[in-house]
């Protein structure tokens, strides 16, 4: 069968606005319940253990993953395995999660029995308000009555992106609640892109005698000197207390060209330069290096008024991390 261009692109919006319709019925159905969920999330003193089976035990694994990186211990349990043995990753410290469609599924009944043996909160996250994971769960969590996108009505499409956006609610709720910070995900996230734009600049910044510190009463040959040898096309002076008071840049050079065999730093250097402090993560450095239209930052302490330099990041340092 075969089927127009134009046919092909309406199939694919008619599935998502369906399934963007059940998100939205779900968001308008969330109520005490929800927040019930959330707060015995954050209540545990152990982890969250998700478990389901077929498409909703793929939507379980990537909740405990979503969970995990933002703060709240979780894994994922097989129930199928779980009858086998696995059971033992549940104990009286945890809380559970668990997912079916139908609310009926058999390989969850042995999960639910030892949670409820446990005596822990189990959140059962199902479309059937009337079936056994439902009636069983400590918090239940019922999906509003939607539509498949499956044309034959049997895929989960539609139910599966709601168990998604519930566990992306729930995780995110935690979150907040928590306080977790970006400083708190960088640590849980260092490698891969997230890795790099959650660096610090004090982690990328070139530092003690990689500066290009000059007095303003130095010779501007001998400047130029400075500035070649440090290839940052850039020279920080600082006066007799180490203070930033000014840069000399490439531009100033060309600027001031004419002069440059009898000025000194400070006759050529241009005030009041812009710096960031090392606490700046490396990906708003980056950004604002771009807005200001400029290659090179010299970096200070976090609150240090003083405005002393201990370090200098360049456009270069980004573009080997890969940030640009």
């Amino acid at each position: 069968m075969q089927l127009a261009e134009s046919d092909i692109l309406r199939h694919g919006r008619e599935v998502m606005q369906m399934e963007a319709d059940g998100v939205s019925a779900l968001a308008n159905a969330l109520d005490a319940n929800f927040v019930a969920a959330v707060q015995a999330l954050i209540a545990a003193d152990g982890r969250v253990v998700i478990s389901g089976l077929g498409k909703s035990g793929h939507v379980a694994k990537k909740i405990a993953a979503t969970l995990a990186s933002t703060g709240t211990p979780a894994g994922f349990v097989h129930s199928a395995e779980a009858a086998h043995g696995d059971m033992g990753m549940i104990s009286a410290r945890d809380v559970v999660i668990l997912l079916s469609n139908s609310g009926e599924t058999a390989e969850l009944v042995p999960v639910l029995t030892h949670a409820n043996r446990l005596g822990i909160p189990i959140i059962g996250i199902s479309s059937r308000s009337e079936s056994t994971l439902i009636r069983e769960a400590t918090i239940p969590l019922v999906l509003p009555s939607a539509q498949e996108a499956c044309p034959i009505k049997m895929a989960p499409t539609t139910s599966t992106t709601m168990m998604l956006a519930l566990g992306d609610a729930l995780a995110m709720a935690a979150m907040r609640v928590r306080g977790f910070t970006r400083d708190d995900f960088q640590k849980l996230h260092p490698g891969g892109s997230l890795g790099l734009k959650l660096m610090k600049v004090h982690q990328i910044m070139h530092k003690g005698e990689r500066l290009p510190l000059i007095p303003p009463t130095m010779s501007m040959s001998e400047a130029v000197m400075v500035m070649t040898s440090k290839s940052f096309g850039i020279a920080g002076v600082v006066d007799a207390a180490n203070q930033l008071i000014g840069v000399v840049t490439d531009g100033d050079l060309r600027r001031h060209i004419h002069e440059l065999t009898t000025a000194t730093a400070g006759d050529v250097m241009s005030t009041n330069p812009r710096v960031i402090t090392e606490t700046m993560l490396a990906e708003d450095a980056l950004r604002y290096l771009n807005a200001q239209k400029i290659t090179a930052l010299f970096v200070t302490a976090e609150n240090d008024a003083t405005r002393t330099p201990v370090g200098l990041v360049h456009v270069h340092d980004f573009i080997h991390l890969g940030l640009t």
